[in-house]
């Protein structure tokens, strides 16, 4: 069996705020998994302040392979995206989006300024979640035949494994698909060959 791979995220959205010479700075932690789903959860923020000037984000997703990303959305190089993953790399989180609007208060706060204001707002929404710490976990579909249907049923319970769907077609087809965790899974996957049932 492997080693247990535990990793730190948010568990919610959650709100942080910043003010400085009449700037406002509005940050959002958000649960974050997808890259696909990034324009939806930006247009989402759009919608609640559609006078903003910026909307300035940086997101980590990923355990075992990790994937980054900053903007800094027209402000200066590096003065707010990465200030933004700096705090989610101090909090050592990850599949999490954090993205800051910030509403212009007519005095500019030079780059230096920039960088605190967008680090405290990031910083704020991290404290006010909740972080939790999880196990990875794989997900799996296999195929198999109805005939086998109670023995994948004893394996998926005696190691622990959630079932997400399954589609009983018909006696030698038919599909499920199935959670757990990372660490586990190749001992259960190794089980299930030896009952001829195959991954897909």
């Amino acid at each position: 069996m492997e080693e247990k791979i535990e990793f730190k995220t948010v568990s919610k959205i959650s709100e942080g705020s910043f003010k400085e010479k009449g700037s406002k700075f509005i940050a959002y932690c958000i649960p974050f998994i997808e890259e696909e789903s990034l324009k939806t959860e930006l247009n989402n923020i759009k919608k609640i302040h559609p006078q903003a000037r910026h909307i300035c984000y940086a997101y980590k997703i990923g355990v075992t392979k990790v994937k980054t990303r900053a903007n800094d959305d027209g402000e200066p190089n590096n003065s707010a995206g990465t200030p933004i993953l700096g705090q989610i790399n101090s909090f050592n989180i990850t599949n999490v989006l954090i993205a800051v609007v910030r509403y212009f208060g007519g005095t500019k706060l030079g780059v230096g300024g920039l960088v605190t204001a967008y680090k405290t707002a990031a910083k704020e929404a991290i404290l006010t979640n909740t972080i939790t710490t999880e196990v990875l976990k794989s997900t799996f579909d296999i195929e198999f035949s109805y005939l086998h249907l109670q023995q994948i049923m004893r394996l998926l319970k005696a190691n622990g494994a959630k079932i997400i769907s399954i589609d009983q077609n018909n006696m030698d087809r038919n599909l499920l698909q199935f959670e757990i965790e990372h660490h586990i899974a190749t001992t259960l996957m190794n089980q299930l060959k030896e009952h001829l049932i195959q991954p897909i």
